[in-house]
């Protein structure tokens, strides 16, 4: 293994019903987080048929906040804040549960009838202490919101965060970094060291890491302290993630994420009393896991 990887880490597949997988990166015995990143969840891709589509029923979070990011297909976002959103390719649906907050996630009425592919990733990151109980919150960046550098035949959108010198607008509570990386045939980028955690995921397509095969749906975790060559033989999708570390272990249970098991059993049980929240327009919705 390269010196640049501390540790390659393998997905595992679940299923999410009707034939919709997602390979589930974090957390995972050999890294629980990456900076405050503690969930990471590859979407599809999935060819939906015409008629169907995805409908997550609503549900509630904790102690996160959500980002979803989409390479191919669209999502409508609803929650018991009233928000209404879809999602397309390369806008950013930050979402920030604190104290609490239930969304769903459909496929919107008019890819539902055409048919579509979905492709895309969601990504939860820990709220730092001090922020765990904030008050929810929900925020929208269409794609022409976000920095774009194009150069060596990489174009990298900053999703989250600040990296190379730009600051994309989502609200934050932690120093963090996101990008999205599309590579033509030879394409490279050199990842500074700005962070001390930093991780690599190939989407489509094999990469080196300092020269060091990382193959497709694979994710690396970075060794600190140094800048990190990243090439695609191929051309495709990468992105790179990663922020300070996080102050403190973290309780992850279904969906919710807290620094104490007993804030955890408080939110199950509002959950069982439907005290989190309720999607306006929405009655059903997704029980607690026994």
């Amino acid at each position: 293994m390269s010196h640049s990887i501390s540790h390659l880490i393998d997905g595992r597949l679940h299923d999410l019903g009707d034939g919709f997988f997602v390979r589930r990166m974090l957390p995972h015995l050999a890294a629980r987080h990456i900076g405050p990143f503690v969930f990471f969840d590859h979407m599809g891709p999935v060819t939906m048929a015409p008629g169907t589509g995805m409908d997550v029923r609503p549900h509630p979070h904790i102690g996160l906040a959500t980002v979803t990011y989409l390479f191919d297909g669209a999502i409508r976002h609803r929650d018991s804040l009233g928000n209404v959103q879809d999602i397309r390719p390369g806008d950013v649906n930050w979402m920030t549960a604190g104290r609490g907050i239930v969304h769903s996630e459909r496929t919107p009425d008019a890819e539902r009838a055409s048919g579509q592919k979905l492709h895309g990733i969601q990504i939860w990151v820990a709220l730092p202490k001090t922020a765990e109980e904030v008050a929810p919150e929900f925020h929208h960046h269409p794609v022409a919101s976000l920095p774009l550098i194009e150069r060596d035949g990489a174009r990298l959108r900053l999703v989250v965060g600040d990296a190379l010198g730009l600051h994309a607008p989502v609200r934050i509570f932690a120093p963090m970094f996101y990008l999205a990386a599309e590579f033509e045939r030879g394409g490279k980028f050199v990842l500074p060291a700005e962070y001390a955690e930093r991780a690599v995921y190939a989407v489509d397509a094999d990469l080196l890491v300092d020269g060091e095969p990382l193959a497709t749906q694979r994710m690396a975790a970075l060794a600190a302290g140094a800048e990190v060559e990243i090439v695609s033989p191929n051309g495709g999708h990468a992105v790179f993630f990663g922020g300070a570390p996080l102050d403190g272990e973290r309780h992850l249970y279904w969906n919710f994420v807290a620094s104490s098991r007993e804030r955890i059993e408080q939110a199950k049980q509002d959950w069982v009393a439907q005290r989190l929240g309720h999607v306006p327009g929405e009655t059903e919705f997704i029980p607690l896991p026994t």
